[in-house]
């Protein structure tokens, strides 16, 4: 890899020349590998990596597993979340004041593919709490609902729009997070081809656009809510000059949050632009990839009344209390659930995010949202694959297999398995206790349900 000349130029004028020979000399390096626990499915690390000191579940290490062939990987586990991206759900728990003041919170991740920071925030607001995970590109966004499914926590919306249309909820959201679209300089390590797109032409490109979206956010956030930027690149054109323009542009509306603690050897570069705290992520002084994040926060007194567009369609439709009875056992906390059907599934949420999704689903382009339960055929479900992997699962509603991983790998495959292990009907895969999903039994075949999008093809 080479590293583009004018990258290098304005290092150098931007950070001083030792310290931009020290960054470019770790770009040239190999890139960290990190992962962060789903503590909903699992609650030790396999890998003996050291703790990434600002994230509870997360954990360095030493090389590259074959992530694709780790069935665990599979279930939901654990997210490979480089470890710079982790700091961001640390920001948003010490802004709103620790990790009980999380639960419950509604987040709203602007640009949020592929769901490694939308999956930590589902993490912190718990099961009361509502991420809405936006993405404007639709094959990105299919693949952040892929994720949403499979950390299976069921409190997540996946919309697929323009950050202007996603405003139109506004003071909505508790919290708002811009992962803006960048020139990508953090990733130089990682991707060749995002060091040669790279240009000065596209840093101004990618700063206009960034201010686009971050205004947008600004109008859905709350007075009082927690406003989070970030980048993963290095220049001040994207960084601090965005939230710099942030801070002429909205003036009074914005207001500095408590000052976020930071580990001495930690590694991580503090700084102020105007009100925004900034946090700079520099591969040469800590285990991670280059990152830019900055946190604020919307005068104001927060209050109960949160503006909706009107709705444009119906959505949602309530099913009967047969259908009703059915789910209901598919699930160990059926009292706290409301079930739906959006065009041929069915669907489940805690109910006191119900009137939340409607009122989403009925303006924005919702991909996905709640768990996925199925289809009823003659009084019984056939289960979508996102329902096992549902932290919310009933394992008594089914046969259960346990499998080794040998098997579990035939099954991700959707190889031919050995019917002799399973039940006759539907059975519910497991791998070390976690669900992979499910298979059906009709006498000596197998009917593997797992969705052909998503099987392991090597």
């Amino acid at each position: 890899m080479r590293l583009p000349e004018q990258f290098i130029s304005r290092m150098q004028r931007e950070l001083g020349v030792a310290e931009a020979e020290a960054l470019c000399a770790a770009l040239e390096t190999e890139p960290s590998t990190s992962v962060r626990l789903n503590p909903a499915k699992m609650a030790e690390q396999k890998w003996g990596g050291g703790r990434v000191a600002w994230s509870d579940y997360g954990y360095l290490l030493g090389e590259r597993p074959a992530f694709t062939l780790d069935p665990d990987f599979h279930a939901g586990a654990y997210y490979v979340q480089e470890a710079s991206s982790q700091f961001a759900g640390y920001i948003v728990s010490m802004a709103v004041g620790g990790a009980e003041a999380c639960k419950g919170l509604r987040v709203l991740d602007m640009c949020a593919a592929p769901g490694g920071k939308s999956t930590h925030y589902a993490t912190l607001v718990g099961e009361r709490g509502l991420v809405v995970a936006n993405e404007i590109n639709r094959n990105r966004a299919a693949v952040l609902a892929d994720n949403a499914r499979k950390w299976g926590l069921g409190n997540m919306v996946v919309t697929c729009n323009d950050s202007a249309r996603v405003a139109d909820f506004e003071e909505w959201f508790d919290v708002v997070a811009v992962d803006a679209p960048c020139s990508g300089e953090g990733m130089f390590r990682k991707s060749d081809e995002a060091c040669e797109q790279w240009s000065e032409a596209n840093v101004a490109m990618c700063a206009e656009r960034q201010w686009e979206i971050l205004q947008n956010a600004f109008r859905s956030l709350k007075p009082g809510g927690v406003l989070l930027y970030s980048t993963c690149t290095f220049n001040r054109t994207e960084d601090e000059d965005v939230v710099g323009r942030a801070c002429e542009e909205f003036g009074d509306e914005l207001l500095a949050v408590d000052d976020i603690p930071i580990g001495d050897d930690w590694g991580v570069v503090t700084g102020r632009e105007g009100v925004f705290q900034t946090f700079r992520f520099f591969p040469h002084r800590l285990t991670g990839e280059g990152m830019f994040m900055a946190v604020a926060r919307k005068a104001g007194l927060a209050t109960s009344r949160r503006r909706m567009p009107k709705a444009r369609r119906k959505v949602m439709e309530a099913v009967d209390k047969r259908t009703v009875q059915e789910l209901s056992r598919w699930v160990k906390e059926s009292e706290q659930m409301r079930f739906f059907a959006a065009g041929d599934t069915l669907y489940g949420c805690r109910k006191e995010h119900y009137d939340e999704v409607e009122a989403l689903a009925g303006t924005l382009a919702v991909i996905y949202s709640g768990v996925a339960m199925g289809q009823v055929f003659k009084g019984k479900l056939k289960p979508d694959g996102a329902l096992a992997l549902y932290a919310g699962v009933n394992h008594d509603a089914v046969a259960c297999c346990e499998v080794d991983e040998q098997e579990a790998l035939k099954f991700l495959r959707k190889q031919d398995m050995d019917a002799a292990q399973f039940s006759e009907g539907v059975n519910m895969v497991l791998y070390g206790g976690r669900p992979l999903g499910f298979v059906k039994r009709v006498g000596a075949r197998v009917n593997n349900m797992y969705p052909n999008s998503l099987r392991i093809l090597k």
